[in-house]
């Protein structure tokens, strides 16, 4: 997986990454936005726009926000959506919002000044 969104954007959804991905492999779930590990392309486009922080190169993620990686890509390998995992669908455009967070999202607390 070349690029990770942390829980550091959990309830802040800042879509300037989204807005700089030329791929559009940048997905919203419920609470944080997730990078699709098959479809990132590597470019680093995303990682300076974040002004939250949240975004790394897999081999730079923080110790203390290692658990992100896998999580990010548990968003498109787990039955989070209608029992069925999301996949690869090919653009986040094409699938819009999903009403769904990983499990590791979904137990973190509220953030102060949340967008959600």
């Amino acid at each position: 997986m070349p690029y990770v969104i942390t829980t550091r954007c959990v309830d802040l959804k800042d879509s300037a990454c989204v807005r700089e991905c030329p791929v559009d492999c940048i997905y919203e779930g419920a609470r944080a936005l997730y990078i699709n590990p098959e479809e990132c392309i590597d470019c680093g486009a995303c990682a300076p726009v974040c002004p939250n922080d949240a975004v790394y190169f897999d081999q730079e993620v923080p110790e203390a926000l290692q658990a992100s990686i896998a999580d990010n890509a548990a968003f498109f390998s787990l039955p989070l959506v209608d029992g069925a995992p999301l996949g690869n669908p090919g653009g986040a455009r094409s699938v819009g919002p999903v009403d769904a967070d990983t499990p590791l999202v979904a137990a973190q607390p509220p953030q102060v000044g949340t967008e959600a």
